[in-house]
Order: structure tokens, then sequence, then C-alpha cells
């Protein structure tokens, strides 16, 4: 099995229905993990740290899936081409 490694990270959004973030270079990169349950574990502590704050969210980002080689491209990545 390959290794699935996951993304968390989050910042303040411009408009909490919306994933836009108000300042991208103040996202919080909480660190990369190697399975989605420490993932998800990283998330859950930085969501309920921040809980009070509406416009702050945390996603979790399954970067294995971005190199899958075995998959045909994705449509954003055919336009770099």
């Amino acid at each position: 099995m390959s290794q699935r490694l996951h993304l968390v990270f989050g910042g303040e959004l411009k408009d909490p229905q919306k994933t836009e973030f108000e300042n991208p270079e103040d996202i919080h990169v909480v660190g990369m993990f190697p399975d989605y349950q420490s993932a998800y574990d990283a998330w859950k502590s930085e969501a309920q740290r921040t809980v009070d704050n509406a416009h702050m969210r945390y996603f979790i980002a399954h970067i294995h899936r971005l190199r899958d080689e075995g998959a045909e491209a994705s449509p954003t990545e055919e336009l770099g081409s």
C-alpha cells in the first residue's frame, strides 16, 4: 500500500459560508500526517481551539490524491500542459 499523506491547514475566511481565505499568507500549516486518523486528530484539536471565531476554518487535504500516477490527469493539471 502506498503512503497516504494528509496536510492539515487553516486560517481566517472572508466569509464563513465560503472557502476563500482573508489573508492567504497567514494560513496556519498544522502539519503533514502519514494517515487520516492522525490528520483528523490534529484538525479536530485546531478546530476546537478556534471554535469561538466563526471565520476560522481548518481543512484536511489528501495529498496522496494529488500525485496518484496511475490516475488520469485532473482537468486542472491538463490546463498546464
